[in-house]
């Protein structure tokens, strides 16, 4: 073959290559322009929302079989043991069927077709890994892992939950769900999520090794005869009052204040937003939380219990959600209650700490007191935060750094 033929064949080779190059990169750019964006999903109808749902959906499906296939590494040994494989099984068939149904209706129809390509490879991925059909045989239970699961489940559960209170109870109408800074509030989300297993194995073994010596075997029998409901009621008041007063010193000590920042500079407030927390904060507030439960010994059944409470409301109490609460608002802590505690009004500075009981808060003088049915503004005084998942887990250290200077 002489030189000006071989010159042609790799022009004739390299020519569709370079076209898929460009498809490739179309794709790869027009989704992620898609997931940078914010507001509201009006600009071309239904199909935005479909596309986004079926984007959504093919990721987690691809995530989820990589979790069936490595479940030692990827998913959480407390949920092994609770979920049935079965269900989780036909969750997945279902998520893949609809999100490739949508992806290729839209590409059908000519809608949005670059990021419904990439939905249908992620669901094409998928099922050729296995899809719902993944074996999984024994596996060891005594491995570092991440909870891949927990992120996939608790995603799909607190986004049909808490959007669809979002939009019967708003408390800003015109708050859209893709709203500014949702994609750095998802991240801390996800890293939350995928360290769980990091987090509590450094939270039990400071509680155990430096609380261990205060347990009395004998009070923690007597504590758990007491009746379920009296008991889970005692439970969340040690652990609020723990919480209060942990919280409390987050705001009055500079040092513990420049970690906490991180999860006030939320200017906006939706279930996710509550998500957003420095790591070494939801480490020392766990330890100070779970620590008094510990050394007291409420039941297992309480602390379960506890545990889905508090998680609830954790999420619930950021919320963009007005109920009329009537009495109940002296009580325990509602979204209307909490938001004042992010706000940036000169009133709501530092007050509102309790996470469940608000009574708290007006027994030791820290409740808002205003006139005004809604704050104002939210996030940090001054909107120092910097965006950005790993920017703000930095934060802290550079503004000790500069105080020290």
């Amino acid at each position: 073959m002489s030189k000006t033929q071989q010159r042609l064949s790799r022009r004739v080779l390299a020519a569709p290559l370079s076209a898929s190059a460009r498809r490739v990169s179309a794709v790869v750019e027009d989704t992620s322009d898609l997931m940078h964006r914010s507001g509201h999903l009006r600009e071309g109808g239904g199909s935005l929302i479909t596309t986004v749902i079926a984007l959504v959906l093919g990721i987690l499906c691809l995530l989820a079989v990589l979790a069936f296939h490595f479940p030692e590494y990827l998913t959480t040994p407390e949920l092994r043991h609770k979920y049935s494989v079965d269900v989780l099984r036909q969750m997945l068939l279902v998520g893949l069927l609809v999100s490739g149904g949508l992806s290729l209706t839209n590409l059908i129809f000519g809608r949005r077709r670059n990021p419904n390509l990439a939905a249908f490879a992620f669901v094409i991925a998928a099922v050729a890994l296995g899809g719902s059909r993944v074996p999984v045989g024994d596996f060891p239970d005594h491995t570092p892992y991440i909870g891949l699961d927990w992120f996939i489940l608790d995603l799909l559960g607190s986004t049909v939950l808490f959007v669809v209170i979002e939009k019967l109870f708003p408390l800003y109408k015109g708050q859209s769900v893709f709203r500014p800074e949702w994609q750095t509030d998802l991240k801390h989300f996800a890293v939350n999520h995928f360290l769980v297993g990091l987090i509590l194995l450094t939270v039990n073994f400071v509680i155990h090794h430096v609380f261990g010596g205060l347990v009395d075997h004998a009070f923690q029998q007597a504590v758990q005869r007491i009746w379920f409901v009296p008991q889970l009621l005692l439970c969340i008041l040690v652990a609020d009052l723990a919480q209060y007063w942990t919280h409390r010193a987050y705001h009055e000590v500079p040092l513990l204040w420049k970690f906490h920042s991180v999860h006030h500079s939320a200017k906006t407030m939706d279930w996710l937003a509550g998500s957003r927390q420095h790591m070494l904060e939801i480490v020392f507030t766990r330890v100070c939380v779970l620590a008094p439960l510990f050394v007291i010994g409420f039941g297992e059944g309480v602390i379960n219990a506890y545990i889905i409470i508090v998680g609830f409301q954790a999420v619930f109490n950021h919320a963009n959600v007005h109920l009329p609460w009537g009495p109940l608002r002296y009580l325990i802590v509602t979204p209307d209650f909490h938001h004042w505690h992010h706000s940036q009004d000169t009133e709501a500075i530092d007050r509102n700490y309790a996470a469940h009981y608000a009574f708290l808060d007006y027994l030791f003088g820290t409740a808002v007191k205003s006139e005004k049915q809604f704050p104002e503004r939210y996030g940090v005084v001054g909107d120092y935060m910097p965006d950005g998942f790993i920017r703000q887990q930095a934060f802290p250290f550079k503004a000790i750094i500069r105080d020290s200077v």
